[in-house]
């Protein structure tokens, strides 16, 4: 049993934050139906896109029909949560807005996400990870060689952090509130907001003092060789020694003694960076790692991708588990971040082009009559 057990998520969104938050809500334990569009024809991801909705059902509609659009609502009044993720307004011209929901459930807990909010001068933007991270302040904030573009991140972190992440945080304290209160919510989950407050470390120092922000030079940017990554032998090490007991057992170990009181030295911090560098140059990275990172370093192996998930640590803590697909038989994914909750060993994936309709529908006490009829009228798949 799940944490969210007895909690059901109605989902509008294939991709994106919407279908991360959904996801998460789905690895704890809610009941998470995915409805999607009659309108075009839907594309079939692969069984590890998205972790292959784990844990979900799904069923099309044609809200655009009364009879589709009736259906959904039908199926809002046994719902907990609704999430969406259309353009800001859409919802409403469909009949399958908040007011329209709340009016069959006053309860539900109803989560728009956008890229720039449901209101403002940005609201009616198209949009993407990298436009989120760019209003938020992320790219120009991240350092680079003098005359290079910002670089990009290798993840799309607006869609995880900035949106995904905020969206399950503002869904389980809408739910924490209606236990205590009994009323619903609506909220409304802009990404580039989620980033602006991954950000504030540099916008709350800018805004206190008035000063620019250059890149790199936040509390935790590159500015001081404490913290910084360095090329080994064979590959590359991440410091973090911010701490002054950290940095002076590194610089120990590593036979740069002579830093230790010049650790937060702005005059010094290319010499002492030259000396890291040629110091970790010296060993392979597992050779530097085996050295510091027990030793109250903050030292750590920068992995592929391919050795991070293959990594001992991970699997220890049980980060990987099987699943089984119907057509792609066996795969291996990452498995839930159940923080408090069970994890298990295996999972079953749906086949994501198929539809679980009649299981749907019938769970909101629609009859075989009415769930034919809904067929014939071609307002469901």
């Amino acid at each position: 049993m799940g944490l969210l057990d007895g909690v059901t998520v109605l989902d509008l969104a294939s991709v994106g934050p919407a279908a991360r938050a959904s996801g998460w809500l789905a690895d704890y334990g809610a009941r998470v139906v995915k409805v999607g569009s009659l309108a075009t024809a839907q594309p079939t991801p692969p069984p590890y896109a998205y972790s292959g909705g784990r844990g979900t059902q799904r069923i099309r509609l044609d809200l655009k029909a009364p009879s589709g659009r009736e259906t959904f609502l039908r199926l809002c009044e046994r719902a907990d949560v609704v999430i969406e993720s259309f353009r800001p307004g859409v919802v409403d011209r469909l009949g399958v807005g908040y007011d329209d929901v709340k009016g069959r459930n006053p309860g539900i807990v109803y989560c728009s996400t956008s890229g720039y909010g449901q209101t403002g001068p940005r609201s009616s933007w198209a949009g993407h990870d990298i436009n989120y991270l760019a209003v938020a302040g992320y790219l120009a904030n991240t350092e680079r060689s003098a005359g290079e573009r910002p670089p990009l991140p290798g993840v799309t972190v607006a869609d995880t952090a900035g949106g995904g992440m905020q969206a399950v945080i503002a869904i389980l304290a809408a739910l924490l509130a209606r236990a205590t209160n009994g009323s619903g919510a609506y909220l409304d989950v802009a990404v580039s907001e989620g980033v602006l407050s991954m950000m504030a470390l540099q916008v709350d120092q800018h805004l206190a003092t008035g000063t620019p922000i250059e890149p790199g030079t936040a509390p935790l940017g590159t500015r001081f060789a404490c913290y910084d990554v360095y090329r080994a032998a064979d590959g590359w090490v991440a410091v973090g020694a911010i701490e002054a007991k950290f940095w002076a057992n590194l610089c120990r170990l590593v036979g740069c003694e002579q830093w230790v009181e010049h650790q937060y030295d702005a005059a010094r911090q290319d010499e002492i960076r030259a000396d890291l560098a040629d110091r970790f140059t010296a060993r392979s990275r597992d050779e530097w790692v085996a050295l510091l990172a027990g030793e109250d370093t903050c030292v750590a192996p920068v992995l592929t991708v391919e050795e991070a998930a293959t990594d001992p640590g991970l699997d220890v803590r049980a980060g990987v588990a099987t699943a089984r697909h119907p057509s792609a038989g066996e795969v291996r994914q990452l498995a839930p971040m159940l923080a408090g909750a069970d994890r298990h060993a295996s999972y079953s994936l749906p086949d994501q082009s198929a539809s679980d309709c009649d299981a749907v529908l019938s769970n909101a006490d629609f009859t075989d009559e009415e769930i034919a009829a809904l067929r014939e009228s071609g307002a469901v798949a």
